[in-house]
């Protein structure tokens, strides 16, 4: 491989692991600003910047040469400057950078520079392999956080951007960064055929664009499909890596298989693919029941069939970039158009965009007028329609754009490729490996157990601003025993795929067990621990509104062993019915059971119907401790709703409702002592 070849695809590779770190900080930040805000801000007009490439519909030439790289450049500043910034401003500047990228990436796909356009599909293709493999390994490196995107560590972003800007100017100062000049209508593309029609150009534009959409919710981050499933998170990413190694091999090596992608093969394999994706979400999907006598419904339970689907997606999923270099491919040799390429990609990108809202309302349905519910428990159907819409381009890709051999042998990759995403897996496994947590072990015989209660408002305070560290900081100055988190299911695009508990966990070197699978939507709880967490299980409850669901688990103490609850209820009335038969569904499953500790944000105070129907059975660790308190006093939202009940008899020395923590809750907790 040529040295101006191998920094064209160094270049691909940072543009597209910057896009999936900017979108994933702008979608965040979309949805941190405006939902947990209370409201719809002004500034929510930002994500019109995902229809940047209708820009292109008024540049009948396009862009070339420096306009394009300082668009590029543009991009390269954003990245390195929205970290930093506080929510607003990251949503902002996140917003701009993506602009800038979905502006660059049809330009590049289609510029005019002579023969390259027979490679430039399979060029893009093993850029796109690279940063979706340096992704994986950020990811891994943070435990499920991208870890160049916080910190110190953000130097690494600097350096890329360094490296990226350079090889732009070195792009632009040779002149290959011209744009195609439109052909005049009906003309020849110069190979041999017509310039695409608008519907054809759409069509693979929307195919290039799913499969970003894809990697973006989730390959990118393999901790999500680890709790789609409740797979052991090494074994997805230590398969997605190794699957991807492998790809790269033979995509080098083995020219002959490229040889053997005919339009039937390359489409049948995105059927499996697709029908994979969707058996892995359906099988940990629950059928909920809609009368209240159903509950509470215990998870099923996951056998060893469950998992197939999993397997197969994940060593299925290296025909996204097949599919990627074939669109782009057959993109470049029609030559489109700029304006029909910019109204491609603007139709493109209203897709996107209301792909992204499907997979949100999945979660906060219940908070969405009219259209809501219709996403209640249709997680599967997001992912198989963006899957649908990413195979059928296959049949409007021309059998002449399959010939990726040919492609291969123009562009002779060489053993460099290959080498560099075999070492950036193999140093992904070391980083997932390295980082999990290693409990010390069950601390030496005692007869105290520290309780926290924590609702982390999926990582932010009360300002709005991500706190992962600062909420990190106050469990390690509480050193509580047991941990019960809600409001943590990040592993969402709304948290920007970031596994939240899993940064903790690892860091605090705790055991931990998250709760309800993702695929459900239900509010995220978690159960960490400094002793092993027996027979953990996950069980459901009714609710008009909002899914909600309890952890149960055992962790033995010395010579006790205690049944520990975690839980968060649905924000219904505080009056019956409102969140009762969630209660009245939990409290069946504590009765009967001793050393209970039942922990969680209960949306209810110590007024209501549901708080008097608890302590018929169990106790309020604060009133053991400070009777003559009311706890409303202390909680500084005076709500008095996050709660650690335990068994009658329990001996509760101290109790603590934190004035000031860094989420939206206080931080409860309570020292138990036999």
């Amino acid at each position: 491989m040529s040295a101006n070849r191998f920094s064209r695809i160094a270049l691909y590779s940072i543009l597209f692991l910057f896009f999936f770190q900017l979108i994933a900080d702008f979608v965040e930040s979309v949805y941190a600003f405006g939902l947990l805000g209370g409201g719809l801000p002004p500034e929510m007009v930002s994500v019109l910047l995902l229809f940047s490439p209708a820009i292109l519909l008024f540049l009948r030439n396009g862009l070339s040469g420096w306009p394009l790289v300082l668009v590029g450049e543009l991009m390269l500043v954003c990245r390195v400057v929205e970290p930093m910034l506080d929510t607003r401003g990251r949503m902002l500047v996140a917003g701009l950078g993506v602009a800038c990228f979905l502006i660059l990436l049809p330009l590049l796909i289609a510029r005019r520079d002579g023969a390259r356009h027979t490679i430039r599909g399979l060029t893009l293709g093993m850029g796109l392999t690279a940063g979706l493999a340096m992704s994986i390994l950020f990811r891994a490196l943070g435990s499920g956080s991208d870890l160049s995107t916080h910190g110190w560590f953000q130097a690494i972003g600097w350096i890329l951007a360094v490296v990226a800007g350079a090889l732009l100017f070195e792009f632009g100062r040779r002149g290959d960064a011209r744009a195609s000049e439109p052909p005049a209508p009906d003309a020849s593309a110069g190979n041999g055929h017509a310039q695409a029609g608008f519907w054809r150009t759409a069509g693979l534009a929307l195919g290039v664009i799913s499969v970003l959409i894809l990697l973006y919710f989730s390959l990118t981050s393999p901790n999500v499909i680890a709790r789609w499933t409740g797979a052991s998170y090494l074994l997805v990413v230590g398969i997605a890596v190794l699957v991807l190694s492998l790809f790269a091999i033979l995509l080098a090596a083995v020219p002959r298989l490229l040889a053997a992608l005919t339009p039937g093969v390359v489409l049948l394999w995105n059927i499996l693919f697709v029908l994979s994706m969707a058996l892995t979400i359906v099988a940990h999907q629950i059928r909920f029941p809609a009368d209240a006598g159903g509950y509470p419904l215990a998870e099923p339970a996951v056998t060893p069939l469950h998992h197939v689907p999993l397997l197969l997606m994940l060593v299925l999923f290296p025909v996204v970039l097949v599919d990627f270099a074939l669109f782009s491919q057959d993109l470049a040799e029609r030559r489109p158009s700029i304006r029909r390429l910019g109204g491609a990609f603007t139709l493109a990108s209203l897709y996107f965009l209301l792909v992204v809202f499907a997979h949100i309302f999945t979660t906060v349905y219940d908070y969405i007028p009219v259209v809501g519910p219709l996403f209640r428990d249709k997680f599967w159907l997001v992912y198989l329609i963006v899957g649908v819409t990413l195979a059928f381009p296959v049949l409007l890709v021309r059998r002449s754009s399959f010939n990726l051999k040919e492609a291969a042998s123009r562009l002779q990759p060489g053993p460099v490729f290959p080498g560099l995403i075999v070492l950036l897996g193999l140093t992904t496994i070391a980083a997932a490996s390295w980082t999990e947590a290693n409990p010390a072990g069950p601390p030496r015989p005692q007869r105290t157990l520290d309780v926290l209660t924590y609702n982390i408002q999926q990582g932010y305070d009360p300002e709005g601003l991500k706190n992962h560290d600062g909420q990190l900081a106050l469990m390690r100055a509480l050193d509580a025993d047991v941990i019960g988190l809600q409001e943590s299911d990040t592993n969402r695009i709304a948290g920007g795929n970031a596994d939240v508990v899993r940064y903790f966990a690892d860091r605090l070197d705790m055991y931990a067990y998250y709760g309800p699978k993702t695929v459900v939507g239900t509010f995220g709880i978690a159960l960490l621990s400094k002793y092993p967490i027996e027979n953990p299980r996950t069980f459901y409850m009714y609710g008009e509104g909002e899914q909600t669901a309890t952890i149960e688990a055992e962790i033995d103490v010395g010579d006790r062993t205690f049944r520990v609850f975690v839980t968060h209820l649905g924000s219904e009335e505080p009056e019956p019915p409102g969140n009762m038969p969630q209660q009245e569904a939990i409290l069946k499953e504590v009765a009967g059971k001793e050393n209970v500790i039942l922990l969680g944000d209960f949306n209810f105070g110590p007024e209501t119907a549901q708080y008097r129907l608890a302590t018929e059975m169990l106790e309020d660790s604060w009133v053991l401790r400070w009777p003559e308190v009311d706890k409303r006093t202390v909680d500084f939202k005076g709500q008095g709703i996050d709660h650690i009940f335990v068994s009658p008899g329990t001996r509760v020395t101290d109790a603590q409702y934190l004035p000031d923590p860094e989420s939206d809750h206080p931080a409860v907790t309570a020292r138990i002592e036999w």
